[in-house]
């Protein structure tokens, strides 16, 4: 296992919880007012480190390598769980920190885990921040701003949409620019919008490249479908727990809750992640005939992210609660890396 590097002010420590070995990274004072960021997949507590440095001094910043990611201690995720095994996991490293509240900053998939602790345990959230987050209604195979279903059996979600060279090279710790489906290139290609390259650039693609792989890990296991594209979620893994299948009832789940603490999203312009119309999204690639055999819009569609997601923020603000939508032009599915002074005045703003 590769020794972690951290920016100067960063510290890196490892937590034991009830659950499981959690490893952090801090910065700030250890009286500060806690921000506990989360990262997305394939990635790492790594990527928040600037982010984190760039915190007003009254705040502590206090990253986290979710389970399956980074160097917490390897557990396997049960995808049947939805996001409840990530955020029972941050549940227990508050508890283990002594955290009765937080702030929650959170980056892509990662999203489901706040969506889910804001349902279970919202007395503990001051604020949530959410960073092009997952649809409340999960990854893939919804096709409207209701999240109705593709498919009844979920087909074209889950961990049997990775492309098979991308896992291949992650596995092997692949770090060349070579193959189009490298680790390096994947994460250049989908992260930002091109041609930007992070300055951290290695010691990212290194946090990346801790990411557990197998059925029963990333990007986790498939069943055979009779419904195009002809798989659909197993049981295990970050990719099936975060579809419809396992987040089912969480957008309805996420406008009831009480309380409903503030809300601020923020989406690059040109994210190829989450959008209307994302890169990742079967239909999408479909469509683009990327994929053979696709049966059409009216069947399988772009999944509409955005549209889903602003639909329940909105309905959240009518049953009492209060969000910010804001667009960061000219940036990916990275904004906070990207361009992190405009990330850093919205969050700044929004934390204040």
């Amino acid at each position: 296992m590769p020794d972690i590097v951290t920016l100067e002010g960063v510290q890196s420590q490892t937590v034991v919880t009830d659950r499981l070995q959690v490893h952090i990274l801090t910065s700030g004072p250890k009286d500060g007012e806690p921000v506990v960021f989360l990262h997305g997949n394939f990635a790492a507590a790594t990527y928040w480190e600037e982010t984190m440095l760039a915190l007003p001094r009254r705040f502590r910043g206090i990253a986290v390598d979710l389970r399956g990611y980074g160097w917490t201690e390897d557990k396997p995720i049960d995808a049947t769980q939805g996001a409840r095994d990530w955020s029972e996991d941050l549940k227990s490293l508050m508890a283990a920190l002594q955290l009765e509240k937080a702030h929650l900053v959170a980056w892509s998939l990662a999203g489901s885990v706040v969506y889910r602790f804001i349902i279970d345990h919202g007395p503990q959230v001051l604020s949530a921040t959410l960073m092009a987050p997952v649809s409340p209604y999960g990854y893939a195979c919804t096709k409207d701003t209701e999240g109705t279903l593709c498919h009844s059996d979920f087909a074209g979600a889950g961990g049997g949409l990775v492309n098979a060279e991308f896992v291949k090279l992650a596995k092997a710790g692949d770090r060349s620019a070579d193959n189009p489906f490298s680790p390096r290139n994947v994460i250049n290609r989908t992260y930002y919008k091109p041609p930007f390259r992070a300055a951290r650039e290695e010691d990212f693609l290194t946090a990346a490249l801790m990411t557990r792989i197998g059925p029963d890990r990333y990007p986790g296991d498939f069943v055979p479908s009779a419904n195009w594209p002809f798989v659909a979620p197993g049981v295990w893994g970050p990719l099936n727990a975060t579809t419809p299948k396992y987040m089912a009832g969480y957008a309805q789940a996420l406008i009831a809750a009480q309380p409903k603490p503030p809300i601020l999203w923020i989406r690059g312009s040109h994210d190829a992640v989450v959008s209307d119309a994302a890169m990742s999204d079967i239909g999408t690639l479909g469509k683009l005939g990327l994929v053979p055999g696709w049966p059409g819009d009216s069947v399988y569609p772009s999944q509409p992210m955005i549209g889903q997601t602003r639909a329940v923020l909105q309905k959240y603000a009518a049953q009492g609660g209060r969000f910010e939508e804001h667009v960061i032009q000219d940036a990916g599915h990275g904004p906070h890396i990207e361009k992190p002074a405009e990330f850093n005045a919205l969050l700044h703003a929004f934390l204040g």
